[in-house]
This record gives C-alpha cells, sequence and structure tokens, in this order.
C-alpha cells in the first residue's frame, strides 16, 4: 500500500503555526479586559469627550495584555510589575519623543534593558516587554498636541483602574483560583481513566501532567507561610501532595491498558466537587472483594491517602538578595541573553533608522512591531512574525470597515469592547488572533486620540509589515544560529530527569524522605517533558532545518514518555506484595539513559547497552530499546532534515 508524499502535503509548520490551542474560553479575563478597556471610553462619551477615553483606556492595556491565570498574589506581582514598567517606559517616551537625537537612543537602551532583565523570570520578562511597548507608543503621542503631564496622568488613570478591576474581587475570592486548579488534577483524573483509547488516554496524561504542574505553580507561588490565609493554602498543598499516589497509580494503570471501575471515576469527580466548594472530601470507595492486583491495590491505597492528607513542610521564604543574585548570576553565566538582547537591540535600532530616514505617517509602529515579534522568550521568532502579519492585515481589515461604515459614538464603545475580549481569548489560542483583535483596537484609540483616521489605519498596516520584515531578515534569516537545531540539549536533559526518576522509583521508599524524594524526581521528571513538549512545538513552526529536525525527533520525545510511564508501572507495585527490581538492574537501566542522554549531546549513535533481563523491569526494558531505536535514527549532524522528515514522519503520525 502506498503511502502519501509529504511533500504533497500542507508543510507542518503552517499547520502548527496556524493551530489554536483547544481550551476553553476564558470568560473572567474576557469580562475583565471589556470592564478595564470599555468603560474608560464609555465615561468619556458621555461626558462628552471620548478622546479623553481612548488615552485613559491607553493606560489599561499594560494589566490587560499581561493577564494570566493563577492566585492573586501571582497576579498582583506580575500586573503589578508590568504595569509600572509600563508607566516607567511611557513616561520616558513621553519626555523624548519628538526629539529624534533623544528618543533614538532611549528606545533603544530600554530595548537592551528590556532583553536583559528577560532573564529573572517570566513576570520580569512581560514586565520588559511593557516597558518597551509603551516607551515606543508614547513617543509617538507628541502629534496629540496634549501636555506630557495631562497624558501621563491620563496613563495613569487607566493604568490604576485596570489593576483595580483584575484584583478588585480579591478579598472575597481569597483561595479560588487555588482551589480551581486542585480541583482541576481531579478532573484530568477522572478523563484519563475514562479514556478507552490509547491515543486519547496519552492525551489525557499530558494534561493531567500540565494541570499537576499548574496547581504545584500555582500553590508555591501563593506563599503559603504568610499570615491570615496560611491554613488555607497548606491544606490545599497538603492535598495535592497527598495526591501524588492516586496519580502514580493512575498512570500505571493506564499504561497497563486497564481500567478501574465507575466508583474510582466517580470518586475524583466528587473530589473535584468538594475542593471546589470548600466542603468535607467524601470517603473513598471501598477495594474490591478478592485480592487485587498491586497497581489497583496501590490506587486504592492513594485514594485512602487523599483522604488523610499529607504533612508537608512549610517552604521557607526565598529572600529577596538571594533572588537578585541568582539573576545576577544567571546574567553572567548566560551568554544566550546577552546575544538575544543584542539581536532584540539591533533590529529596534534598524527600525528606528527606517524610521527616521523613510517618510511614514506614525513610523513607531515599526519598532513596535519588532519589540514585540522579536522578545526573546515567547516562542518561535518566525511564526510570531508570520502570525502578527497575518493578524494585523486582518486587523487593519477590520479597523477599515469600522472606519468606513463611519461608525461613532457608543458603537466604537460596543466594538472596543469586542475588540477587548477578543484580545483575552486570542491570548490562550493564538498569537495572530490575539494580533488580529489588537490592531483594531489600536486603531480605534488612535483614531479617537488623533486626526486622520484613514491614515491610521494605512500607517498601522505598512509600518507592520516593514516591521515584520526588519525582523525576518535581520533577526532570523541573517542572524547567525537562527536556523540552526538546538534540540539536543533538551533532550538529553530530559532523559536526565528521567534516568533520576528511575533510581528514586525502582527502590523501596522506607522513610517519609525517601517517598518524598521519589515524588519529587517523578514530578521534575513528568515537568521535564512537558516542557520539552512545549519546546518543540514553538520549534515545528520553523520552515527551516530547525523546524523539520524537530519533527523528526518527534519520537524521541514519545518514547522517553513511555519510558517514564513503564517505570511508574513498576515503582507503584514495589512495597505491595512486590519487591523492588534488583539494584543490579537498576544501574543497568540508568547507564543506558545515561548513555542516551550522552550521544543525543554529542550528536552520534549511541553505542549498545547491556539491559536487565527480569520479567519486572521487562515493560521498563522494551520502551528504553525503542528510544534507543528513535535516538538512532536523526543524525543531525550529518543527514538531510528532509530526509529525517519523510523517514521518521509515518512513525511520528503513529506516536
Amino acid at each position: 500500500m502506498s503511502t502519501p508524499r509529504p511533500d504533497l502535503a500542507a508543510p507542518h509548520w503552517l499547520v502548527q503555526l496556524l493551530r489554536s490551542s483547544p481550551v476553553p474560553v476564558p470568560w473572567n479575563m474576557v469580562a475583565r479586559a471589556v470592564v478595564a478597556l470599555a468603560v474608560p471610553l464609555a465615561i468619556a462619551y458621555a461626558a462628552g469627550d471620548i478622546a479623553v477615553g481612548a488615552l485613559i483606556s491607553t493606560g489599561a492595556l499594560p494589566a490587560v495584555l499581561s493577564e494570566s491565570a493563577g492566585p492573586y498574589r501571582y497576579r498582583a506581582r506580575r500586573l503589578g510589575g508590568a504595569t509600572l514598567a509600563a508607566t516607567a517606559g511611557y513616561l520616558a517616551g513621553l519626555l523624548t519623543g519628538g526629539t529624534p537625537a533623544l528618543s533614538v537612543p532611549t528606545v533603544v537602551l530600554v530595548a537592551a534593558v528590556s532583553a536583559v532583565i528577560s532573564a529573572a523570570g517570566s513576570n520580569a520578562s512581560v514586565a520588559g516587554l511593557q516597558m518597551l511597548v509603551f516607551c515606543v507608543l508614547a513617543t509617538g503621542q507628541h502629534a496629540t498636541g496634549v501636555r506630557v503631564e495631562v497624558l501621563f496622568g491620563y496613563f495613569c488613570l487607566g493604568a490604576a483602574w485596570s489593576l483595580l478591576v483584575a484584583l478588585a474581587t480579591w478579598t472575597v475570592r481569597a483561595t479560588s483560583p487555588e482551589r480551581t486548579a486542585v480541583a482541576h488534577v481531579y478532573v484530568e483524573l477522572a478523563a484519563m481513566l475514562s479514556a478507552t483509547d490509547e491515543a486519547v488516554s496519552r492525551v489525557a496524561r499530558h494534561r493531567l501532567t500540565t494541570a499537576m504542574n499548574t496547581a504545584y505553580d500555582q500553590l508555591l507561588t501563593a506563599r503559603s507561610w504568610l499570615s491570615g490565609r496560611d491554613a488555607a493554602y497548606r491544606h490545599l498543598l497538603n492535598l495535592l501532595s497527598a495526591t501524588t499516589p492516586a496519580v502514580e497509580a493512575s498512570v500505571a494503570m493506564v499504561n497497563a491498558g486497564r481500567r478501574p471501575g465507575r466508583e474510582v471515576i466517580d470518586h475524583f469527580v466528587a473530589l473535584s466537587a468538594a475542593v471546589l466548594a470548600g466542603q468535607p472530601l467524601p470517603p473513598p470507595p471501598p477495594v474490591p472483594p478478592g485480592d487485587p492486583d498491586p497497581v489497583l491495590a496501590a490506587l486504592y491505597a492513594g485514594l485512602v491517602r487523599i483522604g488523610k492528607g499529607d504533612d508537608r513542610k512549610r517552604r521557607e521564604p526565598t529572600p529577596w538578595h538571594r533572588r537578585l543574585r541568582e539573576w545576577a548570576g544567571s546574567l553572567a553565566s548566560g551568554p544566550l541573553t546577552w546575544i538575544a538582547a543584542l539581536r532584540l537591540t539591533l533590529c529596534v535600532a534598524l527600525a528606528e533608522v527606517v524610521g527616521l530616514l523613510v517618510p511614514l505617517e506614525r513610523s513607531y509602529w515599526i519598532t513596535l512591531t519588532v519589540g514585540i515579534v522579536l522578545k526573546p522568550d515567547f516562542g518561535s521568532v518566525f511564526g510570531r512574525a508570520v502570525l502578527r502579519g497575518i493578524g494585523t492585515v486582518i486587523g487593519v481589515g477590520i479597523g477599515a470597515a469600522v472606519l468606513g461604515l463611519g461608525a461613532n459614538g457608543w458603537v466604537l464603545v460596543v466594538l472596543s469592547a469586542v475588540f477587548a475580549g477578543g484580545i483575552a481569548v486570542g491570548k490562550v489560542r493564538n498569537y495572530g488572533i490575539q494580533s488580529a483583535f489588537v490592531t483594531p483596537l489600536i486603531i480605534l484609540q488612535m483614531g479617537l486620540a488623533h486626526t486622520g483616521n484613514w491614515s491610521v489605519v494605512l500607517a498601522r498596516l505598512v509600518d507592520t509589515v516593514l516591521g515584520c520584515v526588519i525582523v525576518l531578515v535581520f533577526g532570523y534569516l541573517l542572524w547567525p544560529g537562527s536556523r540552526r537545531p538546538r534540540v539536543g540539549g533538551r533532550l538529553a536533559d530530559g532523559l536526565d530527569a528521567v534516568a533520576k526518576y528511575v533510581s528514586h522509583a525502582l527502590v523501596e521508599a522506607s522513610s517519609g524522605e525517601a517517598r518524598l524524594a521519589r515524588s519529587r524526581a517523578r514530578r521534575g521528571a513528568y515537568r521535564a517533558l512537558a516542557d520539552l513538549r512545549t519546546a518543540f512545538q514553538q520549534a515545528v513552526v520553523e520552515p527551516s532545518a530547525h523546524g523539520r529536525q524537530a519533527v523528526a525527533w518527534w519520537p524521541v520525545i514519545a518514547a522517553q514518555e513511555r519510558v517514564a510511564d513503564a517505570v511508574t508501572e513498576v515503582g507503584v507495585t514495589i512495597g505491595r506484595g512486590v519487591p523492588p527490581p534488583d539494584p543490579a538492574d537498576v544501574e543497568l537501566l540508568t547507564a543506558a539513559l545515561g548513555e542516551l542522554a550522552a550521544a543525543v549531546r554529542e550528536q552520534r549513535e549511541p553505542r549498545s547497552m547491556p539491559l536487565p533481563d527480569a520479567e519486572q523491569v521487562s515493560g521498563v526494558v522494551d520502551q528504553l530499546e525503542s528510544a534507543f531505536d528513535a535516538v538512532r535514527g536523526p543524525d543531525l549532524a550529518e543527514r538531510a532534515p528532509l530526509g529525517l522528515v519523510r523517514r521518521f514522519l509515518p512513525y511520528h503520525r503513529r506516536t
């Protein structure tokens, strides 16, 4: 039977680029965005000057663009930092705007600082981006004819309003986001155990890993040692920690191709409802009569442990000066940060020069596009540039239609609300969708604050296209190493995490510390695999060898995940009438994983390694042999990328 020719199908990078994430609509974020951006316009229009409302709503944009789900303390730090950075950048742009001798070096300097501080973490990265965006945006505000202090006052008013909207329900909802995160773990457990198809259960396991990571991140970020809500946070964190054995046993059952009784799935659903409502947990279902197999016994024991809770040690806060030293150390030892900063600074400088040399109205949009697209830690530069261009063209069409229909007054307020909601949806679905809604919103805001609406539409289109061209040519095509595959290090790190998990999971945990170490090793392995999958999903949108080889290496990721699941299946049976594997067999497994990691890092074929022949670990050995076969396939140093894709695409489809 013939197989379809890969070169006749749609390019893999295009399919991945245009794919929308299948996540629920974040209605709470949509509502906050609508209120934050549309209410100032409505009030100002009712007062007789909608242009003032447009200037105020501009100040609300940093919080809307930086919005993220999570605990209130986390969101307060994220949104507060982004708003403060945007305010500082906006002031710098206002003070230097209209004078190129001052504005150009200011924007370039802010771009460099924005890229460097991104190494401090995701919140710092978002703050740096907002600082750059609103610095550039402010350099064009002199065209309004409004005094600097008045513009800055309107911006601060909008910023304060958006923060109030984002955090207004903190006092009444308290730990609601954390409860939702923990409850979601039980929902995903029920979904995974309910799946009857292997492919569906594999996707459900990925979603369970994401839910666990999210819940731990939110609870640990909530700083449970603080007074006031310490007991509530600690209760949820202990509950999540106590759920780990049930998670391990559930993964083991799915990996073995078995499903528990309906009462177990119903119990997880009931646990989710109880956590959301803050009610006592329901009692676990009774153990089935007879002598259940070790995996099923481990699952029921895990259900009992959830009800008993877990004694988890309180994490001590990290002093701010230690975090500052760690960030400074990462800068000193991180050449990739400085390379990314240099690339962003160079492209921003080029955009500023183009804006000075080419007679374009409101040419600061060129620099704005470069700064948004070329953020070093937000995914594929190529993908963001293409999606930004596509989204802008669509957005300009929407904006032109609005202006062409002569919309004004309350119609503009309603349309602004629609665009604001679209931004919130686009943030979680697809970057192109977000750009398609951001564009008409900015067009309306600038059109209300400036004169010449049609010129705003045309300038937005031309300047965005020029900015995307600068990024694609100088930040991607001509930038050294931007199209060269960089997958070995991440793959090897994932293999190291799995090897560490093997060394902890396949021995008997006779103490609480040993069980805690095993739990952390399991979370570390699955988190590393989840991060690896995310990184490769970002890479496959590249049309270069980087993207094609990411597709070719995908079977290795699938093999790593199956090895981890097989280890979990063996680990949950230890101590339940089943002795641990021979230590020599465990050493053979970790040595084999170490050889795989070394082969990937050195871009060579792995050497044949002795593997255990014990029946107890036969499932792990089978999956490990598949991992060896997958690593022996792609050769990054010598083989043609297209040939790799053709060779491994059928396997990729099966996995």
